[in-house]
């Protein structure tokens, strides 16, 4: 699976970028047909400590899917917008076997 990370407004440090392909390389074994994503890393300009904003679009054939978390950490938003893409990949995995 291709993975772009687009980081606005900010530079993004290598070793973040390798945990985000990592974690996202995992989200294959729930659904093997996942063709690319986009990770778009953001920081809010609030007073709020949680001001760290993920979004993750999944592109598999026939579907995208977007998850967006807000976090005090960015590797704390990645976990977790990834649990919850796990959970759309299986509901998506067995939709599809249900139609066969």
């Amino acid at each position: 699976m291709k993975v772009d990370v687009h980081a606005v407004n900010f530079t993004v440090d290598r070793k973040l970028v390798d945990f985000i392909q990592e974690r996202m390389s995992k989200l294959e074994k729930y659904y093997d047909r996942v063709v690319s994503s986009d990770v778009f890393l953001k920081v809010e300009r609030t007073s709020d400590k949680e001001n760290k904003m993920v979004e993750i679009k999944i592109n598999v054939p026939g579907d995208d899917f977007l998850v967006k978390k807000q976090c005090k950490t960015f590797e704390e938003a990645v976990e977790l917008s990834a649990e919850s893409l796990e959970r759309l990949l299986v509901k998506r995995k067995e939709k599809i076997r249900a139609h066969i």
